[in-house]
Formats: C-alpha cells, structure tokens, sequence
C-alpha cells in the first residue's frame, strides 16, 4: 500500500514523541530516599506513580530479631520499587486476606508510595495506612488496600508492613536488660513509628507535605492509630487521625487488652523454655519458622501490644485520661453489625430465655437495667439485641470510648461515624456450614476497607450502584479530612462534628447517608459504667 512521505514523517515524529514521554515518565518514577535511588512505576490508567517496597528500616533478622527498629543500609545504584515487600511472619489466620507479595519473612520492614504529585513541589497531604489482622496476620500488599484510587483524589497514600505475633511483640526479661531503657516488647509499634519517621524525612520527595501527615487504620491498625496518638514517641509524627473498628479502651481481659511489663516478660520467657531456649541467644538461633509454629500452637493473642514502660509508658486509656494524647483531630467509628454474623449463623440461635439468661450472668445485680437496652421480648428481638450486644462488647464500646476520651480529654475536633451498608455476599457463602445473606452478615466487620480504597472490584461479589456510591461518598470524606481536618466539601451531606452542643452526632455511612443523634449512647455509658467497677474491684 502506498504511503506518501508526509505520513512516513509524522509515524516517525508520533514514535519519537511516544519514546521521549516514555521516557519522561521513567525519569518521573525515579526518587531519591534513605538508601538510595528507587525506580517506581507510573499507572497508565491514572497517572499516579506508584513505588512498592521501599525499605524503611533494616531487616529485623539475626541479631537485630526482637530489636527497635536499625536504619536502613545503604545499596548502589537504582533499586527497582515495583514489587511488594515480604509480608511479615504469620500463620494463614483469616480466610478473607489475600496477599500479592512473594510470601511470609523476617525481612519484612517495607513500605508503599501512591502520589499523583508531578514534582516535589506540589506538597500535598499525607495519609499513612496500617493494615489490621489482630496484630497476628495482615501486610501492605492485600488488594483491598490499593492506594492508587485514594490518591487521584489528590493525596499521598503511604501504606506499610510491620512486625507480627511473636516476632513483633514478644517481650523478654533478658530483652528489656539489653535494650538500654529496660523495657521489651511493642516492636511491632516501634515499626509503625520508624516507618511515620520515614515519612517525616522522605515523603517531600514524592511531592509530600510532612507537616500534613494523617495515620488511618481499621482494626489492629485503628487500634494501633490510638497508641501512636498515645505515645511519647510518636504522637508528634502525625496532624491526623482516622480509626476504623477498635482502640486500646478495653477492660481486663477484653479484646486486646494491654498485659503489665512483668507479666508480658514472664510469658515471654515461659514460651522460650517451652521450645528449649533458655536464653534470647538460643531464642534467636531459632529458625524464624520454627518459632513461629511454635507461637501458633500456643494459641490466640498471646503476642501483642502491651505496657512496656517505653513506648507506652501506661495502659493507653490512662493516658488519655491525663490528657497526655496526641491532641489532633479525629475521625473514628466502626461498622453497624461488626459481630452479627456470629449470632445469626451460629449453630444455637439466642432466645428469649437464654440471652436473658446470658445477661443475668453477665451484669448480675444490672442485669434489669441491661435487659431494658439490649430487650428480648420476643426470639426474634433477643436474636437482634445479642448481635448488638456482640457487636459493642467486641468493637463498638472500646471504638466509643476512645472518641469520648479524645473529645474530652483533647484540644482538637471529633467526628464520629457508623458505617451502615452491608457489602454484598458472594454466591454459595457459608459460615459455620450455613448459606449466609448479606441480611444474616450486615456490615460487617472489616467490610469498609474495600469502600475506603474505591477497590470494590477487588473482590468477585454482585456490587450494585449503590455500594459504588458509598465508597465514592467516604473517599471524599476521608480525603478531605486528610487535607483540612475536616469531612466536609462541597456536594457531600454534612458531617456535624462530635460533641454535646451537637446531640453528639453521627454519621451513617450507607445509600441514603446522614447524620443524626447517638441513639446508642445509653448502652455504651451503661458498658462503661460496669467497666469502672470491674476495675474498681479489681
């Protein structure tokens, strides 16, 4: 076919122009930062450069097992930041995680950058994810994580893995003698801190403003939001706060509730004579894998955050309490049916008579006053009061009294929400053996994370409009308060701050969102009027 040298010349200028804008974003996605070079990768679809497992501190591995975290040693030349990092040490604990890294490792202390910023400039706001997984399983890799969609919203997304179970929290007697400050234990945390001081130093290289840093979390990670707010080393780190489903308010015994510097240290030793090693050298001469079988047969949340005298000096709700918190404004809530599914497709369902039951053993002398928040006048009502009643024992009261404390006790602005949309269920789902409805699961626990990242197409279930709608909605929240500490901006309902002058409003997160008055606060101060006199008794 005959081509005339006119269109011969403008193939040649259209490829030419293609390679010299390839190129230009090749350079783009080349970032110089602790270490050294990185080559990052720029997203076709968005335009947002993307650089994944970035080091943030060395590996956690020999000697340096049970230690603070070490900077990180210098490489040559360019190091390719295309691929996650290893996820940290962990069993297969939750069904629902779903992993794009090469698999479990010591060597694990990496971090990811999501930024639409052209130039180092630009300057724009922070926000710095921590994956939840009860401080046992979980990394910065899971689809359902994916900052590119946050960051076209024009945010920096920061995203990072830190140590788990028994290699991020095991403490030691021998361990607090060498560490210069006689504590041991909370590396995990310590992690977090190295990573938010990571930031700090680097993220203006990626157009990043670290005077604008917010810390948001779901679960462990909301949980571990509250301590970094909490402690003295790191709660300068950040100017904003968002906490998904938990915080460290739990009475003893409750879900992560924080153990003493004596009897952290005592497991700790006991679990190194019950695998032969008698000694922290015998105990890091273990195989990584061994020992982390071996933490696994021990069972449950033996390993996690506790008071170690130096990164948490107290139980973290007395620090509030004292108003020694980070005094930033805060965003936290938690999902609407956080435990539901755990009494509706149980294998014996609540009634009448054994939910009052449960409650008279429960409360005792206020099991009247318990029965008249949580009723059970019917099967039907005793089934919904005793999801309700699970939901605020598991997630909901500690949620609450970490935003009553931080509104109290704090200086800065508090805005509260419920997420209320029950995602989809996947065809053919079973729980306990028994099909599941999304009437029977609700919104559940951990359900917002895919609606926070606009990653719904992460998982294979029906979305419908309206789910893409609610995720759209709490993006623009979550970014907005990133960039003003506030979750308003034009087009969205308004989003009254926390307080009494307000009714103490909240947020419902659904289809038709909107704020209205706490109808549950009756249960949570009766929760917690019950709490102060375990403790008084205790």
């Amino acid at each position: 076919m005959y081509r005339s040298a006119t269109a011969d010349w403008f193939v040649k200028v259209t490829f030419l122009a293609a390679l010299i804008m390839a190129a230009n974003s090749l350079a783009a996605a080349q970032t110089k930062v602790d270490g050294g070079l990185i080559q990052g990768e720029t997203s076709s679809e968005s335009g947002v450069r993307v650089f994944k497992g970035i080091p943030f501190a060395a590996p956690p591995v020999g000697d340096l097992r049970w230690r603070e975290p070490h900077p990180v040693t210098p490489w040559k030349g360019v190091r390719k930041a295309t691929q996650f990092g290893a996820r940290c040490m962990q069993g297969p604990i939750y069904g629902d995680m779903i992993f794009k890294d090469n698999g479990p490792s010591e060597d694990c202390l990496y971090l990811n950058v999501w930024t639409p910023a052209k130039s180092p400039k630009e300057r724009l706001p922070v926000m710095v994810w921590i994956y939840g997984g009860g401080f046992q399983a979980g990394a910065s890799s899971e689809p359902r994580q994916d900052g590119e969609k946050l960051a076209k919203k024009g945010v920096i997304v920061v995203s990072l893995n830190y140590r788990l179970g028994v290699f991020g929290f095991l403490a030691h007697p021998e361990l607090s003698k060498e560490s210069g400050h006689n504590a041991s234990g909370n590396y995990g945390l310590m992690d977090q801190a190295a990573a938010l001081e990571w930031v700090k130093r680097n993220i203006e290289a990626f157009g990043g403003d670290p005077s604008k840093v917010t810390i948001f979390g779901e679960s462990a990670g909301s949980f571990s939001v509250s301590a970094l707010m909490a402690s003295p080393m790191s709660r300068a780190l950040f100017q904003g706060a968002i906490g998904e489903s938990g915080a460290f308010f739990s009475q003893s015994g409750g879900t992560l509730s924080q153990k003493s510097p004596a009897e952290n240290e005592h497991s700790g030793a006991e679990f190194g004579a019950s695998i032969g090693a008698n000694s922290i050298a015998e105990l890091r001469a273990k195989p990584a894998n061994e020992v982390l079988q071996s933490a696994l047969k021990a069972g449950g949340f033996r390993f996690a955050p506790g008071i170690d005298g130096y990164f948490l000096p107290t139980d973290v709700s007395s620090i509030y309490a004292a108003g020694k918190q980070s005094h930033v404004p805060l965003l936290a809530g938690w999902n609407a049916d956080e435990a539901r599914a755990f009494v509706t497709l149980a294998k014996q369902k609540p009634t009448v008579q054994t939910f009052s039951d449960q409650m008279r053993k429960t409360f005792k002398g206020d099991a009247q006053t318990a029965l008249k928040l949580y009723p059970a006048t019917s099967d039907q009502e005793a089934l919904e009061s005793a999801a309700s009643f699970a939901s605020d024992s598991f997630i909901g009261y500690v949620t609450w009294k970490w935003i009553e404390m931080q509104y109290r006790t704090g200086q800065a602005t508090v805005y509260r929400y419920s997420f209320d949309k029950a995602p989809p269920v996947a065809p053919g789902t079973k729980i306990n053996g028994v099909p599941a409805t999304s009437k029977d699961i609700g919104a559940r626990h951990a359900g917002e994370i895919e609606y926070v990242f606009g990653a719904l197409k992460s998982i294979d279930v029906p979305w419908e409009p309206g789910d893409w709608k609610v995720s759209e909605l709490m993006m623009s929240y979550w970014t907005n308060f990133a960039k003003t500490g506030n979750p308003n901006g034009p087009g969205l309902p308004t989003w009254p701050t926390y307080d009494k002058a307000t009714g103490f409003q909240v947020m419902h997160l659904n289809i038709d969102s909107g704020a209205a008055p706490d109808r549950q606060r009756p249960r949570f101060e009766f929760l917690d009027r019950g709490k102060e006199k375990t403790e008084a008794a205790q």
